[in-house]
């Protein structure tokens, strides 16, 4: 049993509209300036994570609402946005260093747990948060890289929580109001850079 209510559901849909937006804005101020390649793997990210926060959302409506307990909506959130978050990442990080990476052929790893969905979160999205000061210092908008990484703090901060008993009301209250939070000082960032006009630079 999950103590989910309406109210709580409808709030976490507020972080996913956030980063929606912040996402909407880069691909198109980042669009002339990234690889055809870079811009591909920045876009599937986002797309990702936004589809991601999406569906676990509806799950919570779904569930608080009586109507059905829809898990697949709910199991697919962490892998979706983490594969998200390391595709972004990576899309940022070859747009900065723009060069074509080569792809490694690996064998795929064995594994159990949530530990490497975890891993590619962190990584993906501090590579995005650090690409983003990067792009902030060079318009030298250096007081914009405290909202990014301020943001960062407020990801690593849900992540923790929901290491917790994340079936708790008060816990996922904590998580939302972290989300907002966080989402909502990512898209003050890009608003930010994209009036600095991000996308003429």
């Amino acid at each position: 049993m999950y103590d989910v209510s309406i109210p709580m559901a409808l709030v976490d849909y507020i972080p996913v509209v956030f980063f929606g937006w912040a996402a909407v804005l880069l691909q198109r101020d980042l669009y002339r300036r990234m690889p055809k390649y870079a811009f591909a793997c920045f876009a599937a990210g986002t797309i990702n994570i936004f589809a991601a926060g999406f569906c676990k959302a509806t799950w919570k409506l779904l569930y608080a609402a009586g109507i059905c307990d829809f898990q697949a909506l709910n199991t697919m959130f962490l892998p979706t946005q983490s594969i998200g978050f390391l595709l972004a990442g990576l899309g940022m990080v070859l747009m900065l260093a723009g060069r074509r990476s080569t792809a490694l052929a690996v064998a795929p790893p064995v594994f159990s747990g949530s530990f490497v969905f975890i891993a590619m979160m962190v990584l993906g999205l501090g590579a995005v948060c650090a690409s983003l000061s990067v792009l902030a210092a060079q318009m030298k908008k250096k007081g914009v890289i405290a909202l990014f990484a301020l943001s960062f703090v407020c990801s690593m901060a849900m992540g923790y929580l929901s290491s917790r008993d994340s079936t708790a009301a008060a816990v996922n209250w904590a998580e939302q109001l972290i989300n907002c939070l966080g989402q909502g000082l990512l898209l003050a960032g890009v608003l930010s850079l994209h009036k600095a006009g991000l996308r003429e630079e």
